[in-house]
């Protein structure tokens, strides 16, 4: 796939991992439609990449299938799905104030685990319909893990185990759609300068920093970004994970 033929819907576009992903592949020529709840974030966005915004709850079945309705009407194709809408909560499984929120644990497998599969199997469904490439391919869904789904901390029972589902996602979901020439793959990120670390204490994003290997500092959204073009553009690329981590292995 060349990333300017590429239309692509991307969840958790108003923030982070999402809008550097629709930044990029819109400054390359892709059409984009950005997913999220963030109606005010998202609408900013995409107004100024020349994107489409569709408010979403990637969790309901009737809105993700009316957003993928709205981004097939705009783009008029679907060629690619990146999930990066997600939430990390921060809980231990028994903590001071007694067992880990049940709530909190099913949210976030919801949000991360699930909505991931919601979008993805729906977008399939119009990618299916498209007319394949001399390969016979016809889309790719790039799903977001975590390098905590193989070294979760403590704290992260829920975070992890969401994330260890969409690594387990990927081979089996690229076997199912192999059929309709549409691949799947996973990014696991490590530390990034998203949203959420640039609101800590900059003594507490050197820390972080360290524990790097090389280069010594965190992530670039960017980078994922670049990966994730990667991906598109690499028709070889089916049914596994990539870690973009800077070699960092928990602890």
């Amino acid at each position: 796939m060349r990333i300017e033929d590429t239309a692509a819907i991307i969840t958790g576009g108003a923030s982070g991992l999402g809008e550097a992903t629709a930044r990029h592949f819109r400054e390359l020529g892709a059409q984009v439609t950005l997913f999220d709840r963030d109606e005010e974030r998202g609408t900013a966005v995409a107004d100024e990449i020349g994107a489409t915004f569709v408010k979403t709850d990637v969790t309901d079945e009737e809105s993700v299938k009316a957003a993928v309705a709205a981004a097939k009407t705009a783009m008029g194709k679907i060629t690619c799905a990146v999930n990066c809408a997600g939430i990390a909560p921060a809980a231990k499984t028994l903590g001071k104030d007694g067992p880990h929120d049940l709530g909190t644990f099913q949210q976030t497998i919801n949000i991360n685990l699930v909505g991931s599969f919601n979008v993805a199997r729906v977008a399939a469904a119009e990618m299916a319909m498209e007319d394949p490439s001399d390969d016979g391919l016809r889309g790719v869904i790039i799903n977001t893990a975590s390098i905590a789904a193989f070294e979760g901390q403590k704290g992260q029972a829920a975070y992890a185990a969401s994330k260890g589902g969409i690594v387990g996602l990927s081979l089996p979901m690229a076997r199912d759609l192999a059929r309709e020439g549409i691949r799947v793959m996973a990014i696991a990120p490590g530390l990034m300068l998203t949203p959420m670390l640039r609101g800590l204490p900059q003594e507490v994003q050197d820390q972080l920093a360290a524990d790097v290997t090389c280069p010594r500092r965190l992530g670039d959204p960017a980078e994922y970004a670049a990966l994730a073009r990667f991906i598109v553009e690499c028709d070889y690329l089916n049914g596994d994970v990539i870690r973009i981590d800077g070699a960092l292995r928990m602890k």
